[in-house]
């Protein structure tokens, strides 16, 4: 039997991981959508891609992931992140299909200094939380035995700008840099999370991996200044170099979560493997980030993305 897979926003750091899993997964087929394929905001055209596709499983990779940005413009973000949702479970539930839906830690405030529990109230601080916060309501209510919502954070690949590959491209341009050491909170490799969500659309169609919330997030914690210093290891640069700054001395328009560590219980109820130790994992995945981190072109400078979530499709 083949699985009919459909990834949304498939041009972001996350979503080219999932369709190149997805391509290596025997038994497989599927349909990557970017933004100019599929604007999730528009009820007509998910309506229509999931009629023509017919997809078992779909992925939705596709936000609005300006953190910042979103503070002044929550309604073109809610409309990403809410609507769009909402969109995808209104023609799941027509179809059949299972959704896999991403968010956020922005969802919790970041102020309790514990990893936060998949059936924790959220309470988010931000524009960008309270838009994926409503995306997640909308699943949920809208696709009660067929809607999975997996909140990660921290993401890191080779398909785009993120913290790891500033911080490699920093090393070679600046004598010290200085990074936040009061947000803690998990790496985690999209090629990991994109494995994850793979095994979990399979438990979804089996009927062995319940549908609700899931944490996708690597084990084991650091902050931004730990994940720095461990870059600047791996180059055989000196952590040093890495001085120390507070969030306060870094002012965004969005307050970022002080504590971002998630708690991966639901995995092991639903008999898979939660991500490995995100030590690990970087180990595994720098040479890969450093390879595309020096083929891009001299002189380009990528947009800064200091948080897991800002990966744009």
């Amino acid at each position: 039997m083949v699985v009919r897979w459909l990834v949304t926003g498939a041009g972001g750091i996350l979503g080219r991981d999932v369709c190149a899993r997805l391509a290596r997964l025997d038994g497989a087929s599927a349909t990557g959508l970017l933004r100019r394929d599929l604007d999730i905001t528009d009820a007509r055209a998910v309506r229509a891609a999931l009629r023509a596709h017919r997809p078992d499983v779909v992925v939705n990779c596709a936000a609005w992931t300006a953190v910042d940005d979103a503070e002044t413009h929550e309604d073109a973000a809610a409309r990403v992140n809410g609507d769009g949702p909402r969109h995808l479970t209104a023609a799941c539930a027509e179809s059949g299909a299972r959704l896999l839906h991403l968010s956020t830690d922005y969802v919790f405030s970041g102020a309790l200094e514990r990893p936060r529990a998949e059936d924790d109230r959220p309470g988010p601080r931000t524009a960008y939380g309270r838009t994926k916060l409503a995306g997640e309501q909308a699943v949920l209510a809208g696709l009660p035995h067929a809607g999975y919502v997996v909140r990660t954070a921290w993401l890191y690949g080779t398909g785009g700008p993120n913290f790891v590959r500033t911080m490699i491209r920093l090393e070679r341009e600046r004598d010290h840099v200085d990074v936040v050491d009061d947000q803690r909170g998990q790496p985690t490799w999209t090629a990991d999370l994109a494995d994850l969500l793979v095994r979990l659309g399979l438990g979804a169609l089996r009927g062995t991996a319940p549908p609700g919330v899931y944490h996708g997030t690597s084990r084991g914690a650091t902050t931004w200044h730990g994940l720095a210093q461990e870059t600047f290891r791996l180059l055989g640069a000196d952590p040093g170099r890495v001085r120390t700054t507070t969030s306060r001395a870094l002012a965004r328009p969005a307050p970022r979560p002080a504590h971002s560590v998630l708690g991966h219980a639901a995995w092991r109820a639903a008999g898979l493997e939660p991500i490995r130790h995100w030590r690990a994992a970087l180990a595994e995945a720098f040479p890969a980030l450093l390879a595309a981190e020096r083929q891009r072109p001299p002189g380009t400078v990528p947009p800064s993305h200091d948080r897991s979530d800002r990966a744009p499709d």
